[in-house]
């Protein structure tokens, strides 16, 4: 053993040549500098957003259903089965630290001729305990190990990224689905209304009170009105049927509530650099660069000499003979020389990947800084929007009325009563829409502030 380990200094010496050169850093453009406030007005707090954020709406049908989702989703289904195969990688790489320890046994039966030429048979058999153990001088598998462990941690960051964009579609279907209940009653009323005015309009028509014109008038938006009603039952049987495919199940009516029973919470939000720890997809992208960074040292450790140990133990058992104990003790070594530059491309690659981690946790952290913007600046201007929607609902119904009564007294013609009648549906289908609106961008800032999520130690 002593006798070899000069061989090995000089196998050392040999692979000097091959060494990768200086380690490069991340590129300084993939860095990124947190502002240090929110440009649109907020609520500013430190507080770790609740878990089941979605109860904060105060529907417990919607509960229900997230929940279900998140039980059956096939979406984290898959998932968890990639952080199922990130920790046997990572089992897989752990093992490479430790001696490999085989059993080997054989038997033969053989038949020759002697010394004095007769036939003899012999039988023998050899059972033998193997170990073998590469000595990690350089790090090369340890960082192997460090690389599977943050693809581990990648694959859980990843599975909570999937768990708040599940919750978060299915509260985003849900309310748009009783949106389109509550134009569905309105489209519904405004039916009714126009029937009773094409009615009016016959009756008066045939008393020779109006012209045939204000009959066709009615007739015409009765039709328009009758349109409205079969489309939005399409879109509520879609959306529904969109709904029961996020919950996991097959195409069924969905129970719900009213559009106005759901509450708008304003969730405070953090400061921006606290925004970092709060978000699973960051926490992703931060751990991918890590696993990133770690492969680039295994792959430039692979540069280096790896030192083998190995030893063998066994018996000879030979018939009509003694048995022979064998063993055997060995090392070696492997110093790359030449290889035609495939280390060289190999650490390149590795380099270039944890690159291209930096520069996508880069934008990822400048999504979240724009999602969340985006979330706080809805916030104040849709509450302003519906509010103004309200005042203008309110003076569209006081016009109808007008109109309708100026109508009757025969001071107008029907024309300024249907003019009156439109404004007031768009109003109503538009009251609808902004608190739709309002709520969606709720469930929007709930995820991009991580939707209750929080980092925990690995």
């Amino acid at each position: 053993m002593r006798r070899a380990l000069p061989a090995l200094a000089c196998l050392g010496l040999m692979a000097a040549c091959a060494t990768p050169g200086p380690r490069t850093a991340p590129p300084r453009q993939a860095a990124v500098t947190p502002p240090a406030a929110w440009r649109a007005p907020s609520e500013t707090g430190d507080a770790t957003l609740a878990a089941d954020w979605w109860n904060a709406f105060g529907d417990p049908r919607l509960s229900d259903l997230i929940a279900a989702a998140l039980a059956r989703s096939t979406d984290l289904g898959v998932a968890e089965a990639r952080v199922r195969e990130a920790e046997a990688q990572s089992r897989l790489a752990r093992a490479a630290l430790l001696p490999s320890v085989n059993l080997t046994a054989g038997a033969q039966k053989t038949r020759d001729l002697n010394a004095f030429g007769i036939p003899t048979i012999t039988t023998a058999a050899e059972p033998e305990l193997q170990v073998a153990y590469e000595i990690d001088l350089w790090g090369r598998i340890r960082q192997a190990d460090a690389a599977a462990r943050a693809s581990l941690q990648t694959s859980g960051y990843a599975r909570d990224a999937a768990r708040l964009s599940v919750a978060a579609a299915v509260a985003r279907a849900y309310v748009a689905l009783v949106s389109l209940d509550a134009q569905m009653a309105t489209a519904r009323a405004t039916l009714g209304s126009r029937q009773e005015a094409a009615a009016r309009a016959r009756r008066r028509a045939r008393e020779g009170v109006t012209s045939d014109l204000e009959l066709r008038q009615a007739e015409g938006e009765l039709e328009a009105a009758a349109q409205r009603v079969p489309a939005l039952e399409l879109a509520i049987r879609r959306q529904e049927n969109a709904l029961t495919l996020l919950v996991g199940d097959t195409p069924g009516a969905v129970v719900r509530g009213p559009l106005d029973a759901l509450a708008i919470p304003r969730p405070a939000a953090p400061l921006p650099s606290t925004l970092l720890a709060r978000r699973p997809d960051i926490a992703q992208a931060e751990a991918s660069v890590v696993a990133a960074d770690a492969s680039l040292a295994s792959a430039r450790a692979a540069f280096l000499p790896q030192v083998r140990l190995s030893a063998a133990g066994g018996g000879l058992f030979v018939e009509h003979l003694d048995p022979v104990t064998v063993w055997s003790l060995g090392a070696s070594a492997l110093a790359p020389i030449f290889d035609g530059g495939r280390l060289r491309a190999q650490s390149d690659a590795a380099a270039a990947r944890r690159d291209q981690a930096a520069f996508g946790y880069r934008k990822t952290v400048l999504t979240a800084f724009g999602e969340v913007e985006n979330a706080l600046e809805g916030t104040g201007r849709l509450a302003e929007q519906e509010e103004a929607a309200v005042r203008q609902r309110a003076a569209a119904a006081s016009a109808l009325d007008h109109a309708r009564k100026r109508y009757q007294a025969g001071y107008v013609a029907y024309l300024e009563e249907l003019d009156a009648q439109r404004g007031l549906l768009a109003t109503e289908l538009a009251l609808s829409q902004v608190r739709e609106a309002r709520l969606q961008n709720a469930i929007a800032l709930y995820q991009a502030l991580g939707g209750g999520w929080a980092t925990t130690t690995p």
